[in-house]
């Protein structure tokens, strides 16, 4: 028996074509990676073999439905005009499938180093950003065209070759099709019952695992799990010690309203050195994408953050500070809500988000308005949703999406006449930071302190901002992107100073995530951190805060430095009242949960599994060493605590 009959002729070439340009693809990011990955050569063989394996798999889907055709068309009716339009259409469809899948892989890996994941699931929903981001970072029009000619030129290979011809013109039999079709539609239903993208996640090293796998067939994996219940896919332990041992480490003199109940909830008190119940409004910069290493106080020699390098000594400036995500709205899930990550997808944009005990409560009931500001379209990543359903206000670039009807909180727009700059994902830092500007003033003259969040986007790709602002070109990457953003932030610095409402201000400023979390371990630490600031606090003298801490931590050290007595349902702490060998701090991805103590990293992974580091700062490596049973157990308690009572509704605000 022929695997490929002369009747499929055309499947054939569509094998090796997709199987080609597959390992074309996977070839290129080896190379592109290369002193990323375990070149070695069992590992690179190993690596090309779990490949194939998951590229047969994905082809099986393309191909199973053209065999149904190619099975049941009538042989009497080869090469008739419906046989060739048929096979005509469809071979160009998935020819243009497969070559605009394989582009959007080389820009998805040029920006986060890995396969389609569950970002490129949520990228879906936001056509309009993904497609300008896409326009203003790659020359469109010229990559479509050569997509088109890349097509007309498989197209004339195969009239050369006589392989359309010999698909219309075969008399291969009903039952060699059925007998050659059996193989493909086998490897199908393994792929669905059998196959799992775990399976190509062999290697210590990510890049490996990375390779292995196929784009399209991750996308499809990611679609289907972009939440994971923590009790099923994850190590726990016992329920009533996992809540003693967290509320353990969060008494801090603090009282539970609760204490025998499985909740958080409890009176934080303020400590006794500080000024007690100051109200100063409070303006929150959250940075796209600023790592530490831009900073001149991580080692940068470039001078692209001198005014970033200037608050270090202006405040409290905090050198061993970490991230818990990758992406802005795990961010903004750490800070708002003061939570370590859940696994999945952030909790911004989940279904029931709304009504949730934030940092923001605490301002109301301290008596503050509180209000965020975006410079792009808040509908992007659900954040209007996610702020508006919790108590803020929202200004943003809003081109007509509406909030829930049942979010009863304002929406200012930033008017045409208030734009100066604007890219795929909003206005400039520039820009934002007028409106900001105008929105204090207006906040001031109702003697009402204010709180306002504030959600950068200059530091973003495709790197556009104003030109003449610096000495860098727009445009041009990455540096010229930081520079404008420290750049702007200074110039914002500048006229708030000359604001009434100034010297009654705090400024707290940190990054959401680094600019590139992609490493070859599973969590790469040096990836998470970032740097944060805050400045003109009163009663404090400017130092350097070295304690290890997290993004959760932040806003529960600014209320202690206040003085304020207030309800808290957060995880964070105050780390000025930390003793240093008390840091710890909470990173993680969709999937991998990790807890770093010092240089200890313990790693929840999504098959009840954990793995022990340590880890080599100096280059950022991660070690394996037998795994500590205590360590293990308080890292499961903090994230099954979390997941618990988010998905059991103990986040939610008390009525």
């Amino acid at each position: 028996m022929s695997f490929f009959p002369s009747r499929y002729a055309v499947l054939k070439a569509y094998v090796r074509l997709f199987l080609g340009m597959s390992f074309l693809v996977r070839g290129a990011f080896l190379i592109w990676d290369f002193q990323e990955t375990n070149t070695g050569f069992r590992s690179l063989i190993w690596t090309f073999l779990i490949g194939f394996v998951f590229d047969v798999a994905t082809l099986s889907f393309f191909v199973v439905p053209y065999l149904v055709y190619l099975v049941f068309f009538p042989s009497k009716w080869y090469g008739t005009l419906v046989d060739r339009v048929i096979t005509y259409i469809g071979f160009f469809l998935g020819t243009v499938i497969l070559l605009f899948s394989f582009f959007g892989e080389i820009t998805f890996w040029d920006e986060f180093h890995r396969r389609y994941n569950f970002i490129a699931v949520d990228y879906l929903i936001y056509t309009y950003e993904v497609v300008q981001n896409i326009h203003e970072s790659y020359p469109l029009p010229l990559l479509i065209g050569i997509l088109l000619i890349l097509v007309f030129i498989i197209f004339w290979i195969l009239i050369k070759a006589r392989v359309f011809h010999r698909t219309f013109a075969a008399k291969t039999k009903f039952r060699q099709r059925m007998a050659s079709a059996v193989p493909w539609v086998s490897v199908m239903l393994i792929a669905v019952f059998l196959l799992g993208n775990k399976q190509a996640e062999w290697s210590g090293n990510r890049y490996n695992n990375e390779l292995s796998k196929a784009g399209i067939y991750s996308f499809f994996a990611a679609f289907r799990n972009n939440e994971l219940s923590y009790p099923e896919f994850y190590w726990t332990v016992d329920r009533e010690k996992a809540f003693t041992r967290v509320k353990g480490e969060l008494a801090d003199g603090s009282s539970f309203v609760e204490p025998n109940r499985d909740a958080i909830l409890r009176t934080v008190v303020p400590r006794d050195s500080v000024a007690r119940d100051h109200k100063p409004n409070v303006i929150f910069i959250c940075i796209e994408s600023l790592s530490g290493s831009f900073l001149k106080s991580f080692g940068n020699q470039k001078g692209i953050t001198p005014v970033l390098d200037s608050l270090a000594n202006e405040g409290l400036f905090f050198t061993n500070l970490f991230a818990t995500g990758t992406r802005t709205v795990r961010g903004m899930e750490a800070i708002t809500l003061s939570i370590p990550p859940t696994p999945g997808r952030s909790i911004v944009k989940r279904l029931d988000n709304t009504g949730l005990f934030t940092i923001g409560e605490v301002f109301r009931k301290q008596g503050y308005s509180r209000t965020f500001f975006y410079g792009g379209d808040g509908y992007f990543d659900n954040m209007n949703s996610f702020f508006g359903g919790n108590g803020f206000d929202i200004v943003d670039r809003g081109r007509g999406y509406l909030l829930d009807k049942n979010i009863r909180t304002q929406r200012t727009n930033i008017n045409d006449d208030e734009v100066t700059f604007e890219n795929a994902w909003g206005v400039c830092d520039a820009d934002i930071y007028k409106k900001v500007l105008k929105e204090a003033d207006l906040a001031y003259a109702t003697d009402k302190p204010f709180f306002d969040f504030v959600m950068t986007t200059s530091n973003h790709k495709p790197y556009t901002y104003p030109e003449g602002k610096i000495d860098i070109p727009s445009g041009t990457g990455r540096d010229g992107a930081v520079k404008y953003t420290d750049f702007a932030i200074g110039e914002f610095l500048r006229e708030a100073k000359e604001r009434p409402w100034f010297h009654n201000t705090i400024f707290v400023i940190m990054s959401d995530h680094c600019a590139s979390s992609a490493g070859r371990w599973e969590l790469d630490v040096q990836n998470y951190r970032i740097p944060a600031w805050i400045v003109n606090l009163p009663d404090i003298k400017p130092q350097q805060i070295t304690t290890q801490c997290s993004q959760i931590d932040m806003f529960p050290t600014l209320f202690g430095a206040l003085g304020w007595e207030y309800s808290s349902n957060l995880f964070g702490r105050d780390v000025l009242e930390m003793n240093p060998e008390e840091g710890r701090a909470f990173i993680g991805n969709y999937r991998k949960l990790g807890l770093l103590k010092g240089y200890s990293l313990l790693v929840l992974g999504d098959q009840k599994n954990a793995k022990n580091y340590i880890w080599d700062a100096s280059d950022n490596s991660l070690k394996s060493i037998p795994m500590d049973q205590s360590f293990l157990e308080r890292t499961a308690s903090w994230y099954q605590v979390a997941d618990e009572l988010y998905t059991r509704g103990g986040l939610k605000l008390q009525d």
